[in-house]
């Protein structure tokens, strides 16, 4: 049968007893010591054993002054712990108002860069359909006639425009978002349609990167509720991203399935270089690419996924990527279905 545990008492909290009992005069070191000696003797022949004990069998404290002592330790005990409790709760309201207040700074400067983002983008707008607008004359020639040489060049320059529009756009579409301002226009949406749309105007730049895209879109695929333009956004920025990252002899499909009887999954599938699953997060990251090296062999803003992300969450829906380093990646969105 095991030992019973020794009875809890006040003085068991008060491990500087003696100390406080020399400093207040009422017994001497030399008194103290001998009641310490006396303490050790008992424990050792197996007594569990306190001073105060040992202190009144040598008559050196009786009972009331050895209570009023513990009383008084620990009242000055629980003064302590109040006076430790309030400094505590000051540094803690202190270090919430300093984060509060570094939040507050930090959020200012993140609507700051959203709109001088916002701004330069659209300042950017105006010159650039100026220099569309021309390259278009010229290369009609209803500014006069160019040769073979000089229309390759135009020409050229005009796929340059249009990226750079593409990219402005997505600057602005990514400032509106930040600030929660990107308005949603819910409709009976054509998916069919759009996917397909979207394989065939990203069947040229595939065809230069050696990559095959593939549309499956069944027969009868119901309509979603989305907003067609945000959404033939998302399946031309999956496409545009899957072909980039999927070396020559590869392939990118784009297809849709019916889940149930209310919702319609689209995915995207490439057998690009995948991604390390420890850094699959950071692909939705703003501004952030994975080979972030001066010579990356990718370009882009890094806004593509950050966006898309928020175009599919704005619709209720979640997306999901699945990636093998090596092998390729797959990401997939259900949306709503409409029956008639």
């Amino acid at each position: 049968m095991p030992n019973s545990l020794p009875k809890l008492t006040p003085e068991m909290l008060i491990p500087r007893m003696g100390e406080y009992i020399v400093q207040k005069g009422m017994v001497s070191e030399e008194n103290l010591q001998k009641a310490l000696a006396y303490q050790q003797e008992q424990i050792k022949r197996g007594r569990p054993y306190l001073l105060g004990q040992a202190l009144m069998e040598l008559n050196l404290l009786d009972r009331d002054t050895l209570d009023q002592v513990v009383t008084e330790q620990l009242i000055q005990l629980r003064s302590a712990l109040q006076s430790s409790h309030r400094n505590l709760e000051q540094r803690v309201k202190e270090r919430t108002a300093d984060l509060n207040e570094a939040l507050q700074r930090l959020s200012e400067l993140s609507q700051m860069k959203a709109n001088f983002v916002a701004n330069i983008s659209h300042e950017l707008r105006t010159p650039l359909t100026h220099v569309k607008g021309y390259l278009e004359l010229l290369v009609t020639e209803s500014l006069g006639p160019v040769t073979d040489d000089q229309r390759h060049a135009l020409q050229v320059s005009q796929r340059a425009t249009t990226k750079l529009e593409s990219l402005i756009e997505d600057i602005i579409m990514f400032s509106l978002a930040s600030r929660g301002e990107m308005s949603m226009r819910l409709d009976n949406a054509d998916i069919g349609r759009i996917v397909s749309l979207a394989a065939k105007s990203a069947l040229s730049k595939a065809e230069e990167r050696g990559v095959q895209v593939i549309a499956v879109v069944p027969e009868n695929i119901p309509t979603v509720q989305a907003d067609p333009e945000k959404i033939g956004w998302v399946v031309n920025q999956l496409l545009d991203n899957g072909i980039k990252f999927t070396p020559a002899g590869g392939s990118v499909v784009i297809a849709l399935k019916e889940e149930g009887i209310n919702l319609v999954n689209c995915s995207v599938t490439d057998t690009g270089i995948g991604i390390p699953s420890s850094r699959l997060s950071e692909v939705f990251e703003p501004f952030h690419q994975l080979d972030a090296s001066s010579t990356r062999h990718f370009g882009g803003t890094g806004l593509g996924l950050s966006l898309v992300r928020q175009i599919v969450e704005a619709h209720g829906s979640l997306l999901d990527i699945q990636s093998v380093e090596g092998k390729g990646s797959t990401i997939k969105f259900p949306l709503l279905a409409v029956r008639e």
